[in-house]
């Protein structure tokens, strides 16, 4: 397995829209401006709606969900452990993963799915691919 960068995760993100992971990570501008790119996506909501945003500080990828109404950012980094990446370069499938995983329950439990405690030890290698050949089958939409 090869480490991925932005445009995968983004690509993956095109099947549910969130916040783009190359205007906001470390090498994107300056603070200023990407702090300004999220302060406007977050004005254009209700209150209710939650933000995934992939994080990249530094060939590591993280996953910050914003819930503006209760004023709220949870992180989840899969390398200490929400479940925890197996070695040091998938950590993008495992954002990727989380994202899939949130998305796809109805009761948006993530907060205490990922508790400390609660979460599995790590992905089975199925789920992993699960998330690959997702990213595989939306990739080929785009150039057939």
């Amino acid at each position: 397995m090869e480490e991925i960068g932005a445009t995968v995760v983004a690509v993956y993100m095109s099947m549910v829209g969130f916040i783009d992971p190359a205007t906001v990570s470390a090498n994107s501008g300056t603070v200023a401006e990407r702090s300004r790119l999220v302060a406007a996506r977050l004005q254009k909501t209700d209150g209710e709606q939650i933000f995934m945003m992939p994080y990249n500080p530094g060939r590591h990828w993280i996953l910050l969900i914003v819930r503006a109404k209760k004023e709220t950012v949870y992180f989840l980094d899969p390398l200490p452990g929400t479940p925890k990446q197996p070695s040091s370069v998938e950590c993008g499938y495992y954002v990727m993963r989380f994202m899939r995983d949130i998305i796809m329950d109805p009761s948006l439990g993530f907060e205490n799915k990922y508790a400390k405690g609660n979460q599995e030890a790590s992905y089975p290698q199925e789920a992993i691919d699960e998330v690959r050949n997702e990213w595989a089958e939306t990739v080929f939409q785009f150039i057939k």
